[in-house]
Parts: C-alpha cells; sequence; structure tokens
C-alpha cells in the first residue's frame, strides 16, 4: 500500500507545475527547449529588489533572458500623430468626467491630454496610477532581470521591441478608445490587481497563477492584446535553438485562455 502512494505522489508531482516564490513556471518543450516563465510586473517597488536568489540562479544557468522588448533602451512615448477632436467629444460623458476627475488628481494638463490618441491617455493614467500606488520602473521585474543579464553578458532577446509595441498601439481601432475605456471602466480593479501582483513577489510564498481575476479588457481587446501576440511568442520560442531560457513577459499572460505556457505545452 506504501508503495502504491509513493507511486502516486511521485506521478501527481510530475503533474503539478512546480512551486515558485515568485509567479514563475516551468515548462519544457520535446524539441530540447526549456523555458521558465516568469510573471513580470513592468514596475515596482523598492521592496521588490533585489530579485530572489533562486531567480537570478536560474537566470545564470539559462542561455539567454528573452522579454518582450528591451525597455532600458526604449525611446521617449511621444505623439506626432494626426490632430484629435476633444476628449469630450471622443468620450462618454461619464468617462470624460472621469477623465478631468484624474487629471487634476493627477496633475495632467487636460488641454494637452485632448490632443493624444485615446491609448496614449490611456498609458500615462495608467502609469501615474502605478506611480501613486509607490511603483518605479527601475524597479520593475523585466528591468532588473535584464540588468542582471547584462551584469552576467547573457544574451537578451525580444519577442517584440518598442517599435513594435508602439506599432501595435497605434494600430488600435479608433486611436485605441476601447483601451480608454476599459481603463476607466475599470480604474479601481486594475489597481487592486496591482496590488496582488506586487503582493506575489513580496510576500515569498508559492504563486498559483493560474487563479482567476476580474476581466478588465473587452473581448476584442483582449484578443488583440493578449491571444494574438501570445500565439505570435509561442511561434518565436518554439524556433530557438534547444536549450534553458528565462521568459519574462506580463503576468496576465500566463493565465486565462490561449495563455502562453497552455500554448506551448499544445
Amino acid at each position: 500500500m506504501r508503495t502504491v502512494l509513493r507511486r502516486l505522489a511521485s506521478l501527481l508531482g510530475a503533474l503539478t507545475p512546480a512551486a515558485f516564490p515568485w509567479p514563475g513556471m516551468d515548462v519544457s518543450l520535446t524539441s530540447g527547449r526549456q523555458f521558465h516563465l516568469v510573471g513580470s510586473i513592468h514596475m515596482g517597488t523598492a521592496a521588490m529588489a533585489p530579485l530572489p536568489a533562486r531567480l537570478l540562479a536560474r537566470l545564470e544557468q539559462a542561455q539567454a533572458l528573452i522579454v518582450e522588448a528591451d525597455i532600458t533602451v526604449s525611446p521617449p512615448l511621444t505623439h506626432a500623430g494626426e490632430a484629435q477632436a476633444p476628449l469630450a467629444d471622443r468620450l462618454s460623458a461619464a468617462h470624460y468626467d472621469h477623465v478631468r476627475q484624474l487629471s487634476e488628481e493627477y496633475h495632467f494638463d487636460l488641454a494637452a491630454l485632448d490632443a493624444l490618441p485615446a491609448w496614449h491617455v490611456a498609458l500615462l493614467l495608467q502609469s501615474r496610477q502605478a506611480e501613486r500606488l509607490g511603483l518605479r520602473a527601475d524597479y520593475g521585474i523585466d528591468y532588473q532581470l535584464i540588468q542582471a543579464a547584462r551584469a552576467n553578458d547573457q544574451p537578451i532577446i525580444e519577442l517584440e521591441g518598442p517599435e513594435e509595441q508602439l506599432g501595435l498601439l497605434r494600430k488600435l481601432p479608433d486611436h485605441g478608445a476601447a483601451l480608454l475605456a476599459d481603463t476607466l471602466t475599470h480604474w479601481h480593479t486594475n489597481a487592486r490587481l496591482l496590488q496582488v501582483m506586487i503582493g506575489w513577489w513580496l510576500e515569498s510564498r508559492p504563486v498559483d497563477v493560474r487563479q482567476a481575476f476580474p476581466a478588465t479588457f473587452s473581448q476584442d481587446l483582449y484578443r488583440y492584446l493578449m491571444t494574438d501576440r501570445n500565439h505570435r511568442w509561442k511561434s518565436t520560442l518554439q524556433q530557438l535553438p534547444p536549450g534553458a531560457y528565462v521568459v519574462a513577459v506580463g503576468a496576465l499572460h500566463l493565465y486565462g485562455a490561449d495563455n502562453l505556457p497552455g500554448l506551448l505545452r499544445q
């Protein structure tokens, strides 16, 4: 009986993802490629540095670090596109009132926001929200991993790169009106999600990134920003030479429909 139980425990262990005290998981492909996927937060708190020693050891043993984009060399976000109608004409009355309130609270020039496409306004608001929660870019997980990889003289592979990411935003329908609408509709939920993800890195206990979180994207926006990119990243990762890699992508890419680890295991 004990032998049977030991075998069952061994089998269950093989079927259960390894638990790490950070949002991460291992995916091994039959082709000889081994990926340690890390759910990154692009901005972090001072308490999130330095990174866990075990994660840095995994990186040191890896063939390369893979990130969405090397944010340490990203150009500043600028807009030189077509003129925009005032936000009051582009948003519902409720959403415009929300933007007006946030511009006062976060000291934005509302007239300057009027000149920006909706996706740019959304990113500025999201960034200021994160800063208000005490987050900074130089404590972000991908930023720290990139710095560690450089210190190790390791290759850094980009899944997209800053220019491609900017291109994705510029190609959003209606200049990203849905992104701004979702940002405003789920403003408080997004703040709570940020706090949850920060807790993943601070509590030093096993993290189950498969837990469900409320949707904060519309269906079309989720497909464009999450699902489609996960499929492209899967193809890129499958074409790499055999070896071990640390892959840092936004934490939201690790769970939900068509998540990246699930696609890699297909």
